[in-house]
């Protein structure tokens, strides 16, 4: 347990130190893939420091994806609306966790705790690799959001000085 929650402290400041949103959705699939491979590495591993260095591994990789994912999602959604959004959220890890847990120990009690890991590792890399290949789609959906929100403030600038062009000048 500390050897992981040494790896979800240092994501938590490495995230804590960034300036800003960008690029936060390459760190999604790479930190959810690193938290995956490190769950089947550890799984397979018979040697002590071995395993405590998967398991700061994977707690970095851990925290990174969820409190990027949490960062981003509330970047993006409308204050008014942010409360709803975040209730459904936390609904969906925390609520459904257990049902995860009750089926990774059913699972586990039939083919054992390693192999139950090895799954779940190779369905977070499976998961990390279907969002990179729709991050191209997903940016484009955020993009006119961070335009919007001057998250992107050289492109809002742009936006306005274009606007102000238009208008006819005033003799």
């Amino acid at each position: 347990m500390a050897a992981s929650g040494v790896g979800a402290l240092g994501g938590a400041v490495r995230l804590a130190a960034r300036r800003t949103v960008l690029g936060l959705g390459r760190v999604i699939p790479m930190t959810a893939g690193a938290f995956g491979a490190g769950l089947i590495v550890f799984a397979a591993s018979r040697q002590l420091w071995l395993s405590l260095l998967l398991l700061v591994v994977t707690g970095f990789g851990f925290m990174q994806q969820m409190a990027a994912s949490n960062t981003i999602l509330q970047t993006i959604v409308e204050d008014k609306k942010r409360g709803r959004v975040m209730s459904f959220y936390s609904m969906a890890f925390q609520g459904l966790a257990p049902f995860g847990s009750l089926i990774a120990g059913a699972t586990a009690s039939r083919i054992g705790a390693p192999y139950t890991l090895m799954i779940g590792g190779a369905t977070c890399v499976a998961g990390a690799a279907l969002f990179a290949s729709q991050l191209g789609r997903i940016r484009e959906a955020i993009r006119p959001i961070y335009i919007q929100i001057g998250v992107i403030p050289e492109v809002a600038r742009g936006i306005q000085a274009a606007s102000v062009l238009q208008e006819p000048p005033e003799e």
